[in-house]
């Protein structure tokens, strides 16, 4: 071989092999020490972890501990000099030029949900306080299979989008909403070796484990935001969580038993539900139900949210951030699962405003959000909105000082009204000073300030609230059970209008009648189960019950969409659930009967009577039924309108929408967590208050309006299908329809006399047409327990069913004709005369936990109590607290 050819490859490797060994004899040696030496780091590493982890005992005698060390001040500081430079301390600025759009009820969000997420590109934030991932987002759910939500996030998920999560962790002893289920089904969507994976990641908070979090445990306040996130292009923000129980359209039936087929059924499984009958059972097996749909009719929900392009979603976007890294270091610091983010805009040495943090052995990624460059985000002027995000956050829930901005928010707005307050609430528990402990929100005091003030100038002003009639779920508000509810609406009552230092009696005291001025309202239903002779006579053929053939079409189309697709490209196969196949066989055998039973040749009646009650709809009295007309009265039920929403309207331009209710727990700041956003439209709408001519914003004026017409019956029934409907389209697709023309028009002055006249006669003929056809309870007449037991003897008809069943069924739909919309008037005069509740739950029976002292009243998160069937005892006090509703 030539000395002038090249050398092989593999010979100048050897040449630098030799070289290597003269110039590094003990080169083996020294990797030997660097392996042990690397193992050595590792063991030190895994102490200093222990030593951290042993040290949040310390946190049990140290409850500053998030701010005491140096840096923490530092932080505090920061954020405290944001804050005091915001307007109601908010850590968010007011933002120009947003676009907003309001969603009324469940139907148009969720379908505007379904849309916006099916086009995420990058990253979904969601936080909630429940979330059920097999929700349908569109209706009827046979002919939506694809839009059930843990579908929608596993098809981005595989698309490559990053999806986070937050959750509230729940105490399960008292709620029935179990987190871990859903933590697990949406992990369990991308296993491993499948596209997806490690996409979704989802946070529980907060920590129950004694040994892990001793210092830091919370038992008693909850996560209560509801709020998504999508490509910092938009959000969603408001008081609708992605669980069950909240799909509702305007018209809010309670039938949904279908002779036809229950492919049409409406809520399948644990959706379909009536908290005062029953609660929610074992979520986690989505498709039971343990209510027969032939039987009861459903409870309906009322809720409002947002829909937000613009400089606002930024700061919804950066609560999250905050809330996620805060969750990583009290939680899963040392779980490499999960990620630190951070936030363009609060990098470098503001990365501290978001709780990022940088130890000395960090576990987990640092990411950077957005995942695309900030500035080629749908941010700036995008519409004509001024807006601020608002919240309730602290120590245990964010790791910041106290913040109360939606407190501040209410209390400013509310105080410097100058026509109207219109609320809709879940609760409204608030005083008018610091005699009231242990309630401290000041909500009230500023109710009593504008309605004082507003008095003594001669001022037409009216504060009008809407709120559930029964803030919770109990079943009969006798039983020991209902002991929670009572507290709730003892002190509701004592917040309104009972003692001295109630809001009535502050005005009074000011010279000023509380009657020309304050009013409150609630909101029922009414419809018809299409429980017909033929459906009957199928049960009675096929040895089927309808409440197994509901198991049956739950199974079937719950069941299968949560089959995973292995490594292998194969699906889980179900097909060996022996009580799976059992359920879906019986619905199959009951189908195979309708010839049989005649249903197809039997006359055929509606499956809801829920449109009756709104524009155009026909007459109860004009609708036909199938079967025996007698038997057609066993069928007719009501039940309260659940008002879900947490908005405040004032004089036509603010509105304050969000998850806070109004009480301690929402408003304090200390207790739960919240997010709401204050908007005030700069487009204006050229109207009339009190006859004379106004300029309302746009946003609030037509946000009143619809939800107005809805209550009065003004607004028609709505269909499942959204697909043109512009209300139910993502922020950016549409702007909202206003619905225009002659009942538009109609509610365009909230103090018009014309609309005043309406509101308050609907609300008294519909009140007296459901005392008389199903003595709906609680009523006026109810003013002690014995009135009560006269008044709905118990143990007598099914819950929400007609008091007396053999009255003429002519007379009782020519009754339901004079009902119109939904309004009703709060009974004021409920058990006036009677101790609401037991002495030690009223006032200062309090659970000691972790040394704080708390009324069980604070402990109300109200989204449900947990309720029993009737008759079913609570065992002690300490397991009535526990139970009570986070």
């Amino acid at each position: 071989m030539s000395s002038s050819q090249p050398l092989p490859e593999e010979e100048p490797s050897k040449l630098h092999s030799l070289a290597e060994r003269f110039k590094h004899p003990f080169a083996e040696t020294r990797q030997d020490i660097k392996e042990d030496h690397s193992a050595l780091y590792d063991i030190k590493v895994k102490l200093t972890h222990t030593k951290h982890q042993l040290g949040k005992f310390g946190n049990l005698f140290n409850p500053n501990h998030r701010h005491d060390e140096e840096h923490e001040r530092q932080t505090d500081e920061k954020r405290t000099k944001i804050a005091e430079s915001h307007r109601f301390r908010s850590f968010a600025p007011e933002r120009e030029g947003n676009q907003i759009k309001w969603y009324v009820d469940g139907r148009d969000y969720f379908w505007a949900v379904s849309i916006a997420l099916e086009r995420a590109k990058e990253t979904i934030y969601i936080e909630d306080w429940w979330l059920s991932p097999e929700l349908f987002l569109r209706r009827p759910p046979y002919y939506n299979q694809e839009w059930r939500l843990d579908q929608i996030l596993k098809r981005r998920a595989e698309a490559g989008v990053k999806i986070f999560i937050i959750v509230y962790k729940e105490v399960n002893q008292a709620l029935t909403c179990n987190s871990a289920h859903t933590k697990n089904a949406l992990r369990d969507l991308c296993p491993e070796g499948t596209p997806g994976y490690g996409n979704i990641q989802v946070m529980r908070h907060p920590d129950h484990n004694m040994l892990e979090n001793a210092g830091d445990m919370t038992f008693y306040w909850a996560h209560h935001e509801k709020f998504i996130v999508i490509d910092y292009n938009l959000a969603f923000i408001g008081g609708l969580d992605l669980c069950f129980g909240r799909w509702d359209s305007h018209q809010h039936p309670m039938a949904d038993a279908h002779p036809a087929g229950v492919v049409n059924e409406i809520w399948p499984g644990q959706d379909w539900n009536n908290n005062r009958i029953l609660d929610f059972q074992s979520v986690e097996d989505w498709k039971s139900n343990e209510l027969s749909k032939a039987e009861y009719g459903r409870m309906p929900w009322h809720d409002v949210a947002m829909g937000v392009i613009g400089d606002c979603v930024y700061d919804i976007a950066e609560h999250f951030i905050l809330r996620w890294n805060f969750v990583k270091r009290d939680k899963y610091k040392r779980d490499d699962r999960f990620c630190w983010l951070t936030l363009s805009g609060r990098d470098g040495k503001d990365e501290d405003l978001v709780a990022v943090q940088r130890p000395k052995h960090p576990v987990g990624e640092y990411v950077h959000h957005p995942l695309s460059p900030l500035e080629s985000k749908a941010l700036g002027r995008q519409g004509t909105v001024h807006a601020q995000v608002v919240r309730s956050s602290a120590d245990w829930s964010s790791g910041i000082l106290t913040e109360h901005s939606i407190q501040n928010a209410y209390i400013e707005s509310i105080r410097n009204a100058q026509h109207y307050v219109y609320i809709e609430n879940q609760f409204f528990i608030t005083a008018t000073g610091e005699e009231q402990s242990p309630i401290h929100n000041q909500i009230g005091k500023a109710i009593v300030d504008a309605v004082v003030k507003a008095g003594k100038e001669n001022r037409k002003f009216r504060v009008i609230i809407v709120i559930p009639t029964i803030p919770g779920f109990a079943g009969d508000l006798r039983d020991d059970a209902a002991a929670g509810t009572r507290a709730i609406m003892d002190y509701q009552y004592k917040s309104i209008h009972r003692g001295e230092h109630s809001i009535f009696e502050q005005i009074k005291a000011q010279g000023v009648d509380p009657k020309n001025h304050i009013f409150i309202f609630n909101l029922r239903s009414y419809d018809r189960l299409n429980k017909t002779a033929a459906m009957q006579k199928q049960e009675e053929i096929s040895g089927v019950k309808y409440q197994d053939v509901q198991r049956g079409e739950a199974e079937e189309i719950m069941g299968s969409g949560i089959r995973s697709e292995g490594p292998d490209g194969q699906h889980d196969d179900l097909s060996g659930n022996e009580e799976r196949e059992k359920q879906i066989d019986q619905k199959r055998q009951f189908e195979s009967k309708k010839d049989d039973a005649g249903v197809n040749d039997a006359a055929t009646s509606i499956d809801s009577l829920a449109k009756n009650a709104m524009l155009n709809g026909p007459k109860v009295s004009e609708e036909p039924w199938a079967g025996d007309p007698q038997a057609e009265a066993e069928n007719f039920v009501q039940e309260e309108l659940y008002i879900h929403g947490k908005l405040c309207i004032i004089d036509d331009k603010i509105a304050i929408c969000g998850s806070s209710n109004i009480n301690d727990r929402s408003q304090m700041g200390i207790h739960d967590s919240e997010l709401a956003i204050v908007m005030e439209d700069t487009n204006i709408l050229e109207s009339t208050m009190d006859g004379k001519p106004y300029e309302a914003g746009h946003h609030a004026a037509t946000l009143r309006r619809l939800l107005w017409r809805e209550h009065l019956g003004l607004l028609p029934a709505q269909d499942l299908d959204a697909t043109n409907d512009p209300n139910a389209q993502p922020p950016g697709d549409s702007a909202n329809d206003v619905r225009g023309g002659e009942e538009y028009e109609f509610v365009a002055d909230p103090l018009g006399d014309e609309v005043w006249d309406m509101w308050t006669g609907r609300a008294s003929k519909n009140t007296e047409i459901f005392r008389q056809l199903f003595r709906a309870d609680p009523d006026d007449y109810v003013k002690n327990f014995d009135d009560y037991d006269k008044f709905l003897p118990r143990n007598g008809n099914k819950q929400g069913h007609l008091y007396d069943p053999f009255m003429p069924v002519a007379e009782v739909k020519a009754k339901l004709d004079q009902i119109k919309g939904h309004l009703v008037w709060m009974p004021l005069d409920f058990l006036k005369d009677a101790e609401m509740a037991e002495t030690g739950l009223q006032r200062r029976s309090y659970f000691d936990l972790k040394g704080l002292y708390l009324p069980p009243l604070l402990l109300f998160r109200g989204e449900h109590i947990r309720c029993r069937p009737r008759g079913q005892q609570l065992s002690s006090p300490a397991a009535l607290t526990l139970r009570l509703k986070m």
